[in-house]
């Protein structure tokens, strides 16, 4: 199981740094990574792809303080530990998937012509993705990784180690990313690509609160 000492230790191994006694420790690598870690790093690392541990599913309803200009009707607004949207429909059991031309999703917010969505998302908060203890091995590695690269060129100021560094960043997301896959069983897919910008079906109003329940 992850914990955040280990996971700094992990990262300072790979620098070619000596490990930390503990999390209040008076050294530089301890404040560059306290510094990365709470500048949102564990988010980072979600929106990397859709990792299963970090699943939520929510029923979100319409606000109806924000009213679209123009596009679609209902706009929806995000929940806070949104990291990445994985499915989106109209039922529960989320078949079937909406497809690009059924939803937006912008900024902070989903944008469909229906009053309810069901959302499958990749949560940040501390039940799901925010836990270390929910981590998978393979994801913690990856974490690890994330967080040397980081700190690698304050602490090294070594090119080649910077170099191997991001090299086994990128080895150890492509290899968490598939194992995780391979547990998704028989869940819906992600439908299309994610970016709605394209679109331009955004309301200039923004106020207004989400009333999001958890269904799973």
């Amino acid at each position: 199981m992850a914990s955040k000492l280990l996971v700094f230790n992990a990262a300072l191994l790979l620098c070619g740094e000596r490990k930390l006694a503990s999390l209040t420790e008076n050294r530089e690598p301890r404040r560059l990574l306290d510094d990365v870690f709470d500048g949102g790093a564990v988010k980072t690392a979600l929106e990397s792809a859709y990792w299963n541990f970090g699943t939520r599913s929510l029923r979100i309803e319409f606000d109806p303080s924000i009213a679209p200009d123009f596009g679609f009707s209902r706009a929806f607004v995000k929940p806070s530990d949104w990291a990445r949207t994985a499915v989106v429909s109209a039922s529960e059991y989320f078949r079937p998937p909406f497809k690009d031309d059924q939803f937006a999703d912008e900024a902070g917010h989903f944008f469909a012509d229906i009053d309810t969505l069901y959302v499958k998302m990749v949560s940040d908060g501390a039940d799901y993705g925010g836990d270390l203890g929910n981590w998978t091995e393979s994801f913690a590695r990856y974490f690890e990784a994330y967080l040397a690269s980081r700190i690698a060129w304050k602490i090294t100021r070594d090119k080649a180690t910077v170099a191997a560094i991001q090299k086994e960043l990128k080895r150890l997301l492509k290899g968490a990313s598939a194992k995780d896959a391979m547990n998704s069983g028989t869940s819906v897919p992600p439908e299309g690509s994610w970016n709605r910008a394209r679109h331009g079906r955004r309301s200039s109003r923004r106020d207004g609160g989400s009333r999001s329940q958890l269904i799973g």
